[in-house]
């Protein structure tokens, strides 16, 4: 490998490593978040889901549930592998790219047909290039930066993918879809122009990644079978994460707290919509979450520099905890009336505002702490296993809210269920962080 250890890093960056401002390829790396965020909002989340179930009619809920579910488990069987391989000596940006272009490409796609099929499996070809890049992004991490400064870099990465992707070119699409009629240009065109600027933004924005950003740490393919080596790797790195206990703790906190963020988030408006709140109210009060994420996912970084990653972590969930209790009020308040609407919209205000102090945080500090932990060699393949964590902890609160919803006949208790995933994840922290006291 070119380098073995951390020690030797920095020595090398000794000088930058003092000094408070980011190198030319920390800032890349972190560039990279802003220009792919874009995907993550009008794609996934926002205007390109309203449009695809229009084309598809009745059923278009259905499908788009299917194929994001199909792009979801694909991406789970394929992250170790593609992690395997990218930590090949001068195989990381190879395999970067592959996704990178899969991503652009299958995005273009959808905005030059109207068969809705078509579109459906172009968005699932998309959405596996959008998340294999994110998987070799994150574990560029060790490469671009110093142990010491991973929680700054990577919790701005955050902050500006926030500001890039979910704000910036969110706003010109509304816009656009809003004033279009006024100059000729219907819903579905605005929202294939939507389509296009994620092109662009993405494609543009990521080329000082593609510029600056090399693979420093790899490890050094042995002769033999290709095929059983990468498997064997595969199953190496699967041993030593759950062998070492610090590491087997963190991902199964990770697993549980995350799949209650990725709840949180899911399900908010849809919950708001059945206790009856305004649908333009709740549009906009998530718009201030990303906005209030901005600073606050640079100043989970600071804090952590102060208390500690793991200890800024535990703050994230115990803020998710009061979430999902305030939730709860507000939804109780509404299900017995003693709670107008307008009363309820102001406290589903209060929780977008909390979503927004701990979401990006949580994520970023998670992020940089497992990158801390694992060998910065191995560190595709760790983060292919943290990825898959991710992936399959989605399901897990949505059936979680279903069932309570079922069991008890009450959304506000639904709701509340959603802690349980937050108190799993915490106790599990205290125990990872009993294993590695010495580990900020």
């Amino acid at each position: 490998m070119e380098v073995s250890s951390w020690n030797s890093v920095e020595e090398r960056e000794g000088m930058e490593e003092r000094s408070q401002r980011f190198t030319k390829v920390e800032r890349s790396w972190i560039l990279y978040d802003w220009a792919n965020s874009v995907y993550a909002t009008i794609m996934m989340a926002a205007l390109f889901p309203i449009y695809f179930t229009s084309l598809a009619g009745e059923a278009g809920d259905v499908w788009w549930g299917v194929g994001s579910s199909a792009a979801t488990f694909i991406m789970a069987f394929l992250s170790p592998v593609a992690g395997a391989v990218a930590d090949y000596r001068g195989r990381k940006k190879i395999v970067f790219s592959l996704f990178f272009i899969l991503g652009l490409v299958g995005t273009f796609c959808t905005a030059i047909t109207e068969n809705w099929r078509l579109i459906l499996g172009f968005y699932v070809l998309s959405n596996i290039g959008f998340a294999g890049s994110n998987l070799c992004y994150d574990s560029f991490l060790t490469d671009v930066t110093t142990r010491e400064r991973m929680d700054k870099v990577s919790a701005w990465g955050y902050a500006m993918g926030y500001i890039g992707g979910s704000t910036i070119p969110f706003l010109a699409a509304i816009a656009l879809v809003m004033l279009g009629p006024s100059i000729g240009i219907d819903n579905a065109a605005a929202i294939r122009i939507s389509v296009v600027i994620t092109v662009l933004w993405w494609g543009g924005f990521s080329i000082p990644f593609f510029r600056h950003v090399r693979q420093r740490y790899y490890t050094e393919k042995k002769s033999g079978h290709v095929v059983r080596e990468t498997f064997s790797n595969i199953w190496r790195t699967a041993n030593m994460i759950f062998q070492d206990r610090r590491l087997r703790l963190f991902i199964l906190a990770y697993f549980f707290y995350i799949d209650g963020v990725g709840t949180v988030i899911k399900m908010s408006t849809a919950y708001g919509a059945t206790l009856g709140l305004d649908s333009t109210g709740m549009v906009l009060a998530l718009l201030v979450t990303q906005i209030v994420a901005v600073p606050c996912a640079i100043w989970f970084s600071k804090l952590g520099e102060r208390i500690g990653g793991l200890n800024v972590i535990l703050l994230g969930v115990g803020i998710y905890c009061v979430i999902c209790t305030l939730g709860f009020v507000m939804g109780y308040g509404t299900e017995e009336g003693f709670l107008t609407n307008r009363q309820a919209l102001g406290i589903f205000w209060i929780l977008a505002v909390l979503v927004g102090t701990a979401q990006g945080g949580i994520q970023a500090m998670s992020r940089s702490y497992f990158g801390r932990m694992i060998p910065p060699e191995r560190s595709n393949e760790c983060f292919g296993f943290f990825d898959i964590f991710g992936k399959f902890a989605a399901v897990i609160g949505p059936a979680l809210y279903s069932v309570v919803k079922t069991v008890t006949g009450r959304s506000s208790m639904a709701i509340f269920g959603i802690i349980l995933l937050f108190l799993l994840g915490g106790a599990l922290l205290v125990g990872c962080k009993k294993a590695n006291p010495d580990m900020r």
